[in-house]
């Protein structure tokens, strides 16, 4: 497979932002202390972190593609502080509420550089809902619910008056409100992130890592138009890092879906909430949305194992399941579609840590994203310098096996269309 994706059309956020002048490609050889492929949020709180820590090192980041075009600008924006509802486990709440500390901290870091760097991002803490319709997605939110009590933390329950009057939508019975999330523009937050990075750190983009092999006491990266070597390697490029090393049993892409309308016109503001929101399923395979700050309506569903689906054809499910939801919309049609890819493991446990001498990686975020791909990124800096870190592998377990092709897409399928029955109230 490839080390990088390939992408039927350009992300919706990345086309609203001005053109940007990308850092140039790597040419010739040179040498680094490390080289982190992927210049996402993991491979961005790697880069910080590290050179914080060797201020004096030489640190290499490397994108497939320019900043913005791949999957940290192509997600649905979301910045959770604490566990997801799919990654709550009751019996261990200890460990919990330190995965929410470790969240928030990571949640403050990137505040932080928000601020600090004037990023123009549309950060904003708006909370987030969980909203279900029939008895599967029900269970889920009573089972959020409880976890959210024992865990002394801050939430609405509602009931589907109260949901319309705030979202615009009686399409859900109930569901919850936290206030623990923020909105922004993904794009719009990595080019500001890169765009910010201190001056020890060197980002090339248009510069895929074509192979990372092992070189005496060094590896040795080769990219279209020249080479790295380093003692340190970290993939920090999802589950596409199965091609440099990363173990492919244990890791596999996941391709979701995504689509914008134009801004609203005032009076579909008014049936869409007139604010700013943002909403997860209480099924996976249900429907992400949200607004953003100049009126638009953003939906996520649909997911396909390993191959991006034809973007038309998803186009017109993604419009179905929008309409379903605001029959005002039904006349509106979206500005961009696109898809993006996640890292997917199958128990959720990120793939994390050292794989050889000098070679590290933080793959599998399982649609965590941007707040605990930057957690990941910096703890993983830390372990490799020998700096004590939080014990990740505890707290988020680690992945288990999956079989290979075919064995694989025919468990992918039958385990999707058993969710998709049980969730089918929630389409």
């Amino acid at each position: 497979m490839r080390p990088f994706p390939l992408h039927q059309r350009p992300s919706g956020w990345q086309s609203q932002l001005p053109e940007r002048t990308p850092h140039p490609p790597l040419k010739g050889s040179h040498r680094a202390e490390v080289v982190i492929i992927g210049a996402g949020y993991t491979g961005v709180a790697c880069a910080r972190a590290w050179q914080a820590l060797r201020p004096d090192a030489r640190v290499v980041m490397l994108d497939a593609e320019a900043v913005g075009d791949g999957s940290p600008g192509r997600n649905s924006g979301f910045m959770l502080e604490i566990a997801l509802a799919n990654d709550v486990d009751d019996s261990a709440l200890a460990g919990m509420r330190r995965m929410n500390d470790l969240s928030r901290q990571a949640m403050d870091s990137l505040r932080q550089a928000v601020a600090d760097h004037g990023i123009e991002c549309g950060l904003a803490r708006t909370g987030t809902y969980r909203a279900a319709r029939g008895p599967k997605g029900l269970a889920s939110i009573e089972a959020y619910r409880r976890f959210l009590t024992a865990s002394g933390l801050a939430f609405e329950s509602l009931e589907q008056g109260a949901l319309a009057e705030r979202l615009g939508t009686t399409y859900y019975a109930k569901g919850l409100y936290s206030p623990d999330c923020w909105l922004v523009q993904p794009a719009a937050l990595i080019r500001g992130l890169v765009d910010a990075l201190p001056a020890g750190i060197t980002c090339f983009e248009h510069t895929p890592a074509r192979t990372v092999e092992r070189d005496g006491g060094h590896w040795r990266v080769q990219t279209p138009e020249g080479e790295l070597t380093s003692p340190h390697v970290v993939l920090a490029n999802n589950a596409f890092s199965r091609a440099l090393g990363a173990d492919g049993s244990r890791l596999a892409t996941i391709y979701t879906y995504a689509a914008l309308t134009p801004p609203l016109a005032d009076a579909l503001r008014d049936q869409t909430g007139g604010h700013e929101w943002g909403l997860l399923p209480a099924h996976r395979l249900g429907c992400t949305l949200r607004t953003t700050a100049d009126h638009r309506m953003m939906i996520r569903s649909f997911y396909s194992l390993e191959r991006e689906q034809d973007n038309a054809r998803i186009a017109a499910q993604l419009h179905a399941r929008l309409t379903a939801r605001f029959p005002a919309l039904g006349d509106t049609p979206f500005d961009t579609v696109w898809g993006g890819t996640t890292g997917l493991t199958y128990n959720g446990a990120p793939l994390w840590g050292a794989i050889a001498p000098g070679l590290h990686v933080s793959a599998g975020c399982n649609g965590g994203g941007i707040v605990k791909g930057t957690l990941l990124g910096e703890a993983l800096a830390h372990q490799a310098l020998g700096v004590p870190c939080a014990d990740i592998h505890g707290l988020f377990g680690t992945p288990s096996w999956m079989p290979p092709a075919p064995l694989r897409r025919l468990g992918f399928e039958a385990i999707s269309l058993k969710e998709r029955y049980k969730g089918r109230h929630e389409a």
